[in-house]
C-alpha cells in the first residue's frame, strides 16, 4: 500500500452556506466552486484544490447529518502571512480568538471563529 497523508479531505459544516462562502472568500481572498453531492442530501462549496498536489481539499457543507460548532478538530489553512487574513476576519463577520503567534520552527498561526461558530486556524511561515 502506498503511504498517504493522514487527511485526504475535510468538510466544514455550516447552517448558512451563502454566509459561510462569503466569509471564507473574503478572508482567504479566493473563489469557491459549487460541488455536487451524489446523494442529493447536502449542499457543498469546495475550496480551490489540486487533488494531485500536497495537502487536502475540502468544502463547506450544509447537511442534515452534521452541524457547525467548536469541537476537537481544527482545520488550518496554509497562507503566505496569516497576519493578512487575520486583518480581514472581523470585517467578514468572524472573530479572532488568538492573534498571530509563533509556533517555533513551524511558523505562525492565528486561531479564528467563522460566521457559523466553527473554530479554524491560519498557518504561515512568516
Amino acid at each position: 500500500m502506498t503511504k498517504m497523508n493522514a487527511v485526504g479531505w475535510f468538510d466544514i459544516y455550516v447552517d448558512d452556506l451563502d454566509r459561510a462562502v462569503a466569509f471564507y472568500e473574503t478572508v482567504l481572498g479566493m473563489q469557491m466552486e459549487a460541488m455536487g453531492d451524489p446523494t442529493g442530501e447536502s449542499q457543498m462549496m469546495s475550496f480551490p484544490a489540486d487533488m494531485a498536489a500536497y495537502g487536502a481539499g475540502g468544502a463547506l457543507t450544509k447537511s442534515p447529518h452534521a452541524g457547525p460548532g467548536v469541537g476537537g478538530t481544527i482545520v488550518y489553512f496554509s497562507v503566505e502571512d496569516c497576519a493578512n487574513e487575520q486583518a480581514r476576519i472581523a470585517d467578514a463577520g468572524g472573530q479572532v480568538v488568538r492573534p498571530k503567534f509563533s509556533i517555533g520552527e513551524f511558523g505562525f498561526i492565528v486561531l479564528c471563529m467563522d460566521t457559523e461558530g466553527n473554530m479554524f486556524g491560519l498557518n504561515s511561515m512568516q
